[in-house]
């Protein structure tokens, strides 16, 4: 039997940060610059992720960083450990990438670091990635996600051409997390405060009781899978929408953890895709 080709590592990208803003008490943006930023290109989706790399707490890496070669001399326990964000927004005339970050303390790894961030450190990524974007031929648009889902929320609202229809419902935990978002006259955006209540209970509530606007609708509904897993067969069966005009996926799963949740989502969506298509 012929050897399979070894995979190869993908390249990252170097960026320095430029400066960070706290945008609401736990929501932190990042604005990333940089000589490394020159081959970068993105613009195409408005829900552009990078993966961001983090080397383990004790754990340096030669330079310059090639991912080949950490693959191939350091154990499996001391490569980079990835957190997926979605891109803000990508200036291409000043070649800066900005990056927002949920923050809840000293929980997690990507948010304790964004909130420490200093101007001039160096981070590195994998990326970008990115499937969709709205349809302008769409008669309306539906937008739906937790914080997670926000800022690809924000960046579609800004794509969307004059006269674009759409319903824009954003869980947050409270009033102080909700953001101004660049809207035209036909945007109606409802902020949903979660409180106590789990994650995504809100959203599932505000959509199932949506009154429909006729037409073609591209709906876009991202954030905590369980909410997402709901949502996916409310709008395939109850409202009828294709599979086609729908982009909705688990960004995150409660109770587990990043490395986790990645090494099943894949399995998890066809599942449920299968569960709902029966």
């Amino acid at each position: 039997m012929a050897e399979q080709p070894t995979r190869k590592a993908p390249k990252a990208t170097e960026a320095r940060v430029v400066h960070t803003e706290r945008i609401t008490p736990h929501m932190v943006r990042v604005v990333l610059g940089g000589s490394g930023l020159d081959g970068f290109e993105a613009g195409t989706y408005t829900d552009h992720y990078v993966k961001l790399l983090f080397a383990p707490e004790g754990v340096s890496y030669p330079e310059p960083f090639d991912m080949e070669r950490i693959r191939a001399e350091f154990p499996r326990e001391q490569w980079p450990t990835t957190r997926t964000y979605t891109v803000r927004a990508w200036d291409p005339v000043h070649r800066e990438l900005t990056i927002d970050f949920v923050v809840h303390g000293d929980e997690g790894l990507a948010g304790p670091w964004a909130a420490r961030a200093q101007a001039g450190e160096v981070v590195r990524f994998l990326g970008p990635g990115g499937g969709y974007a709205p349809d302008p031929t769409a008669d309306w648009h539906l937008l739906v996600g937790d914080e997670s889902a926000l800022p690809a929320i924000a960046a579609t609202l800004e794509q969307l051409p004059e006269g674009a229809r759409a319903r824009v419902l954003i869980e947050v935990a409270d009033a102080t997390e909700e953001q101004k978002l660049a809207t035209a006259t036909d945007i109606d955006v409802t902020w949903l405060h979660r409180g106590g209540a789990p994650t995504g209970r809100a959203l599932v509530e505000a959509v199932t009781a949506l009154d429909f606007p006729a037409g073609d609708v591209h709906a876009f509904v991202h954030g905590e899978a369980g909410f997402v897993k709901e949502l996916r067969r409310h709008l395939r069966h109850d409202r009828g929408v294709a599979r086609e005009r729908l982009s909705i996926s688990g960004y995150w799963r409660l109770g587990k953890s990043d490395e986790a949740w990645r090494a099943i989502k894949r399995e998890w969506n066809e599942q449920v895709e299968r569960e709902q298509e029966d």
